[in-house]
């Protein structure tokens, strides 16, 4: 038996069979039979593989890949996946997909032999930057449509970011609101613009291999990696402040990003000053700043005291956090209790989101504040009491904003243009 070779011909697409070019089904056959060896022999191998592994799947062909890409990633023992399930078989040669992107995103990139999150951080391009403000998260920031308000040195608020200083090292201390919406809007604001990519410290347990399979989406959590988002430690402070980066520092941590009923806009900090004297030893510049507006545009109703009652719930929440480790193991009392879960909640007519940053505290020769825990325990009350007052400031202030509703917003930016800044309440 023969097999007919058939020859496609570029220049008017016609296919074609060529006399000359015929293959023996014995050859064909022997081919086969070479490559399923090849590939048992290869599979056998796997389990060996000790390399770091970035699996892409797309799933958008009529083809199984996802089937072969999970068993890939059983298989291989240090292995990281990514589904794009709308992408065809072509993924690398589609024009709007970025590979180093996806790199940064799954935190593979490095410039050495080990990793580092501090240093192997690349800051993100123009064409990522158009791609997640102007195409993947425009509709959530034009729903929230931010208000960034900042603290002169003379003590006047003005609209933008005239307030805070130019060089780094910066802490910047504020409340975190409901399920962190707000971390997508204060990154954008400084890039556009500050021209700086701030470093937002997170629970280290977002970045754990634990949330690996929550993960194999190319998702929001990824974003935050490409953005410069690190696991929060001592260290890594260390190497922030060493590189006068600017930081963001949330102490309340899960337990204000995950509150109950009627905890809006309460603070949960630990009771020690877990950042003053880190941020004393390189003359940090200390920024509080408050955020109003998630807690008004959505409301929990179902929070963590709801669920603990619910029998089958529980038990998936308790076997989901029992081998997490805490990321504030100093905390002691009710603000300990972190657990991981998901609220329900309902949306509400949505508001808009405001920022004030405060009047800039500087620690430069503030040396006593490393041995003296009076002091150093004044600044930390001190701080978070500004948080608190520009907090109040920001819902008193936004009841005179007349484009707080989103009905008055949309309605300038039809008259103006979808890109014109929506005017506020006068500081």
């Amino acid at each position: 038996m023969i097999f007919p070779f058939r020859k496609l011909c570029k220049s008017c697409g016609t296919v074609s069979i060529q006399s000359g070019d015929i293959l023996q089904m014995d050859n064909v056959v022997w081919k086969l039979k070479l490559l399923k060896s090849g590939a048992a022999y290869a599979n056998s191998c796997l389990h060996a593989v000790q390399a770091e592994v970035l699996l892409l799947a797309s799933g958008n062909e009529n083809l199984p890949p996802t089937g072969e890409a999970d068993r890939l990633f059983k298989t291989l023992k240090n292995c990281k996946v990514r589904y794009f399930r709308n992408r065809g078989h072509s993924l690398l040669m589609e024009y709007d997909f970025n590979l180093l992107t996806v790199i940064k995103g799954v935190n593979l990139y490095r410039r050495g032999r080990k990793q580092d999150v501090v240093i192997d951080f690349l800051p993100p391009t123009l064409s990522e930057f158009k791609k997640t403000s102007g195409e993947d998260l425009k509709p959530l920031h034009q729903l929230l449509s931010r208000v960034m308000l900042s603290t002169l040195e003379t003590g006047k608020i003005v609209r933008g970011l005239a307030g805070v200083p130019d060089k780094g090292p910066i802490l910047f201390v504020g409340y975190h609101q409901l399920l962190a919406l707000e971390k997508t809007s204060i990154v954008e604001g400084f890039l556009e613009e500050k021209k700086v990519a701030i470093r937002i410290l997170g629970n280290p347990l977002l970045f754990s291999e634990h949330f690996g399979t929550l993960r194999q989406e190319f998702s929001l959590f990824d974003y935050f990696s490409v953005y410069g988002a690190v696991p929060i430690s001592p260290i890594n402070m260390y190497k922030l402040f060493q590189g006068n980066e600017f930081v963001v520092l949330y102490p309340g941590g899960v337990r204000e990003v995950l509150h109950r009923k009627g905890e809006g806009y309460q603070l949960f900090w630990p009771e020690k000053p877990e950042f003053v004297r880190m941020a004393a030893r390189f003359g940090v510049t200390i920024i509080p700043f408050g955020c109003v507006g998630e807690d008004d545009f959505m409301e929990i109703v179902l929070d963590y005291n709801d669920q603990k009652s619910i029998p089958y719930l529980i038990d998936w929440m308790k076997s989901f956090n029992e081998d997490l480790t805490s990321a504030r193991e100093t905390v002691i009392g009710e603000d300990e209790n972190q657990v991981l879960h998901i609220p329900g909640v309902l949306p509400k007519v949505p508001g808009r989101l405001y920022f004030l940053f405060g009047k800039p505290i500087e620690t430069k020769g503030m040396d006593n504040l490393l041995s003296d825990s009076k002091q150093a325990n004044e600044l930390y009350l001190h701080t978070k009491s500004e948080v608190e007052n520009m907090i109040a400031y920001l819902r008193r202030k936004r009841e005179e904003d007349p484009y707080r509703s989103i009905v008055s917003r949309t309605l300038y930016q039809a008259t103006w243009g979808a890109s014109a800044q929506v005017p506020t309440f006068e500081p």
